[in-house]
């Protein structure tokens, strides 16, 4: 994963189990929330509703650790990312130019900056060691899009936004400018590539990884439902020193 930001694992029966049992339990805690759809109804955002335990399991069917390129560790809620046919649609919550930017670069972007205050300016306030992927739904429109190599880009404009400042307060630095600029010249450099992905494999990506969603193209029904993991680290200069 050190040169392109991302890898592929699977099928592993020990995931295509994991994803079996987990579908039906999150077809039932989308169906039963009340979070509104995005995107003129087209895209379910789905953080945290996924009930699986700390470790991972969910409906008495272990976290498939030992077919992951990842140690064990204790695992949030998962994210249940649902697209249906039609994504994206323009949504009054949403600007002109947010929307243009969802059609055209797949609203790319960098987890774990947050827009802060009335200006929502990007803070690193969610440092987290890695992006897990899992489908749990055999659909493969609307994927899963990295640019590659981004992280490298990512990680040396964040580095230096951060240098001037003393690390307990790297969480309160705006990094608008950095993290803009270092996105723009991702664009420019690094190669798009969609990664569409079964139930039983799973996509792992660098925690400073820019990635998107693609439009739904084709003639596919249902939804596509991935579960995403992002474990916290403890400091933002963890996140930044973590290789």
């Amino acid at each position: 994963m050190t040169d392109r930001g991302w890898c592929r694992t699977g099928p592993h029966p020990a995931i295509t189990a994991w994803a079996q049992a987990a579908l039906p339990v999150a077809q039932h805690a989308i169906g039963a929330s009340a979070e509104p759809w995005r995107c003129g109804g087209t895209w379910f955002v789905g953080v945290d509703a996924l009930p699986n335990g700390p470790d991972g399991a969910v409906a008495g069917v272990g976290f498939p650790w030992s077919a992951l390129p990842l140690a064990p560790v204790a695992l949030h809620r998962g994210q249940l990312s649902v697209i249906r046919p039609g994504y994206p649609q323009p949504s009054p919550d949403e600007s002109a130019a947010a929307f243009a930017f969802r059609q055209t670069r797949d609203a790319a972007h960098l987890d774990g900056l947050l827009p802060v205050g009335p200006d929502r300016r990007r803070m690193i306030r969610e440092p987290h060691g890695w992006i897990l992927g899992l489908p749990l739904t055999d659909i493969l429109a609307s994927p899963l899009v990295v640019w590659e190599g981004s992280h490298k880009i990512m990680a040396a404009a964040l580095e230096a936004a951060l240098r001037p400042h003393a690390p307990e307060t790297w969480a309160d630095i705006d990094v608008t400018q950095a993290y803009q600029a270092a996105r723009a010249q991702v664009f420019d450099s690094c190669p798009r590539v969609e990664l569409p992905a079964r139930p039983g494999e799973a996509t792992l990506l660098h925690r400073m990884t820019v990635h998107g969603v693609a439009q739904w193209q084709g003639s596919e029904h249902g939804y596509r439902i991935i579960a995403y993991f992002r474990p916290l680290l403890a400091t933002v200069a963890e996140w930044i020193a973590a290789p």
